[in-house]
């Protein structure tokens, strides 16, 4: 079947079964399988999402979503071909169609995320029009109900504010933090965002001779598991420091947070350097395996 035969058009919910079909075993080589049979129906619905689908009559080709996250941010994500369909150009006409979408929206850019071990979806995404922008990793310090923190702890937005904008941190991940409704997206963070986490008590701003760090939580929500029923996570959109000492701080107070909201499972995202991961290994935090790439789109060109 040749590639104008294709149709793009909107995901419906009766795809589901052909979707599944060729998502189930994305990674076979790679623990935990695709997330999107499981979260397929809820995912789809939303005003501020476009999900497409390559439609071949008999099989569907493929699928990839569009969110807005803000009124000039987009982000790309569930980019799946079909294997039966590779090599006939369905992934670059279905992101032309997400950023058309975006576009009509008001927006000027278009991020998404890569693991960094999939070769495969990076080259991809260096083909479709996306440019290398950051790179993060999570750490994920352990609930802690009795951590004492060996600083000062406030929730002040604008001092943490002042610190993200004149540190490392905020320039190596281009001011990109954790959005906080779109789940693994990556938005841009603004004094507004730290300032409704302070409201909600979300806010950690180490004072340690100064400002010397801060995080901010983003979500708590439960995840289910095969074996042991529902697990609660707490997520923290950005963790940044000046130093070791204030890191272990700042650690300290998102694992008494973390316990303080059941937490069994907590992630924060940091930077991919190597001060920051060396740092969060002193402090003895869990950090993953490898980082995660973002890559960005103009789509003002």
């Amino acid at each position: 079947m040749s590639g104008a035969a294709i149709q793009l058009r909107p995901a419906r919910h009766d795809d589901y079964e052909d979707v599944a079909a060729f998502t189930a075993e994305t990674w076979p080589d790679r623990d935990g399988g695709d997330y999107i049979p499981d979260v397929y129906h809820d995912w789809i619905d939303g005003e501020d999402r476009h999900t497409v689908v390559a439609d071949a009559g008999d099989e569907i080709a493929g699928i990839v979503q569009a969110v807005a996250l803000s009124e000039w941010e987009a982000w790309g994500q569930g980019m799946r071909v079909n294997p039966a369909f590779r090599g006939r150009g369905v992934a670059n006409r279905m992101t032309e169609a997400l950023f058309d979408w975006a576009r009509d929206r008001g927006a000027t850019a278009m991020r998404n995320m890569v693991f960094s071990w999939n070769e495969a979806g990076l080259g991809q995404s260096r083909a479709m029009g996306y440019d290398p922008a950051t790179e993060f990793r999570w750490a994920h310090p352990e609930p802690d109900p009795d951590a004492d923190p060996a600083a000062e702890i406030t929730a002040n937005p604008d001092a943490a504010w002042r610190f993200w904008t004149d540190s490392d941190a905020g320039e190596h991940l281009r001011g990109l933090a954790l959005d906080p409704e779109e789940t693994w997206a990556v938005s841009r963070l603004t004094r507004e965002r730290l300032a409704a986490a302070a409201d909600d008590d979300g806010l950690f701003v180490v004072q340690n001779g100064g400002t010397k760090g801060f995080a901010h939580r983003v979500r708590k929500y439960d995840r289910e598991t095969d074996a042991d029923g529902p697990e609660t996570w707490v997520e923290y959109g950005v963790a940044a420091w000046a130093d070791s000492a204030s890191a272990e701080a700042l650690f300290e107070a998102l694992a008494r947070d973390a316990a303080d909201r059941g937490a069994d499972r907590v992630r924060a995202l940091i930077p991919e350097t190597v001060r920051t991961v060396s740092d969060a290994a002193y402090c003895r935090v869990d950090v993953a395996d490898d980082p995660d790439f973002v890559l960005a789109a103009d789509l003002t060109a």
